[in-house]
């Protein structure tokens, strides 16, 4: 046996026979020579940094999500992250999608390079669900169904980032497998990650609309935990190199390719070296591009949490990486840049689809009919909601409190078993909210904030809708979101 063998496995007998006890797979990597007795000391000591990457949509009409997800974890590869401790959750229909021009290609810039290649496939298709994303994050393997069942199985000392991009609603995250992630149900996890010590800090960024109401009076400052979200807890978040938009994806593609935050951050990240740049300095920046030049057409990027964190380095997040990423500087300029509504991007691309086919074709009629069918569901979603209003309230007051606002620092509604009761009772008898509707969730919250009865709101939503023929967007076809 060579000096150097030996060395090794008096080096594991030590670890062996010495608290803290390592884990089998830190035992394993050195066996295998991918590691060294130093490395672990030093990821026991200093900690390692995870990260929890989570598109929560599907379809290609719904692209840059799991593009924006594919260029994190390319920032984060390069950082020097692990695989073993990045955890992504992707429906992964997209890269080989029919509609896709590149197959087996992604890209979240109009100039950017393949984003798809690499990414794992830990968590896809119909394991993409609140549940496993809750199990994942609590290191709770037993409870993990389907998917790699990698979770994040952080120590002490350990970092972790999770970053979120999908449609939102107050007080709701969209997934594509229902029900949703509501926020207090997220919130609570966290205080459970919090109460068994298993993370030094978490830093957490946030896509979607409303996104700012997930934290809004819920998150405790005094978890370790920052987070920054694309807009705050009433506004909409905004796709982006959208089709006919300035800058435009490349002309072969019908869908956005990003989101305005979440282009702004990793836009950001990839002209560093990480190993400078504070939190704050990217939130700064963040914020004014997703300002979109004081326009209508951008939202208010708002932090929440343990604020002292944000003047800690992204690398402790991010990796410590240098970038060799070539970013066209005229793409993350503060200029106003064309963005499209989220809940509106789908059209974008239907419409583009619907132009480019053939004038008399079967195929150009049918696409015409499902246009015409998903803005005739979200037209009855928006009357039916206001008519419930006039039923429980009077005329004269239903618009007014359904679309209330609660005093900054106050969760969007106190009682959530009574929100999550309310959306069932609705889309029982008028229909899935879909990705649209979510829009209308602090409706369903000022339901319950006026006390209203699950029986009276059964009566009303059976008064409005009874007649109504819910058709293919039936939840038991499409789910409960909640």
């Amino acid at each position: 046996m060579s000096s150097m063998h030996l060395l090794l496995k008096l080096q594991l007998l030590l670890l062996i026979l010495s608290p803290p006890l390592l884990e089998a797979a830190r035992l394993s990597c050195m066996l295998n020579g991918s590691c060294s007795l130093d490395e672990v000391q030093k990821e026991e000591k200093d900690g390692v940094t995870w990260a929890v990457l989570v598109a929560g949509s599907n379809g290609y009409y719904n692209y840059r999500h799991q593009a924006d997800i594919c260029h994190a974890y390319q920032i984060l590869k390069r950082g020097g992250l692990k695989d073993e401790n990045i955890v992504v959750f992707m429906y992964d229909d997209i890269a080989n999608h029919t509609s896709n021009p590149k197959p087996g290609v992604i890209i979240n810039n109009p100039k950017g390079h393949d984003v798809y290649a690499g990414v794992p496939k830990d968590y896809t298709g119909d394991s993409v669900t609140a549940a496993n994303l809750y199990a994942v994050l609590l290191g709770d393997k037993h409870s993990v169904k389907g998917g790699s069942g990698k979770v994040v199985d952080s120590k002490p000392n350990d970092r972790i980032f999770v970053y979120y991009s999908d449609h939102g609603g107050p007080g709701t995250l969209g997934m594509p497998n229902m029900p949703n992630v509501y926020a207090k149900d997220f919130i609570k996890v966290l205080e459970k990650k919090h109460a068994a010590g298993t993370y030094k800090e978490m830093v957490i960024y946030v896509e979607s609309c409303e996104s700012g109401s997930i934290f809004e009076g819920l998150l405790n400052e005094n978890m370790n935990i920052y987070v920054t979200t694309a807009s705050n807890a009433d506004e909409n978040s905004w796709g982006t190199y959208c089709p006919d938009m300035d800058p435009p994806p490349p002309p072969e593609y019908d869908t956005c390719l990003g989101d305005l935050y979440s282009v702004s951050w990793m836009e950001d990240s990839d002209q560093q070296t990480t190993n400078g740049e504070t939190l704050a300095q990217q939130y700064d920046k963040v914020k004014v591009r997703t300002y979109n030049n004081n326009s209508s057409q951008g939202s208010h990027v708002m932090e929440y949490g343990t604020k002292d964190i944000r003047l800690e380095s992204i690398s402790l997040y991010q990796g410590f990486g240098a970038s060799n990423v070539v970013v066209d500087d005229t793409l993350i300029s503060v200029s106003p840049m064309g963005v499209v509504n989220q809940r509106e991007a789908d059209l974008v691309f239907f419409q583009r689809k619907y132009e480019k086919m053939r004038e008399g074709s079967q195929e150009k009629a049918d696409m015409l009919k499902q246009i015409n069918d998903i803005k005739n569901h979200r037209s009855h979603l928006d009357s039916s909601i206001d008519a419930i209003g006039a039923q429980l309230f009077g005329s004269g007051n239903g618009f007014l409190i359904l679309n209330s606002l609660r005093a900054q620092g106050k969760p969007i509604v106190d009682d959530w078993e009574c929100l999550k009761s309310m959306v069932r009772v609705y889309e029982t008898h008028c229909g899935a909210l879909t990705e649209y509707g979510m829009k209308h969730m602090r409706a369903f919250a000022n339901i319950c904030n006026q006390k209203v009865t699950e029986a009276a709101m059964m009566a009303a939503t059976v008064d409005v809708c009874g007649k109504h023929d819910v058709g293919q967007w039936s939840p038991l076809r499409m789910g409960y979101s909640a």
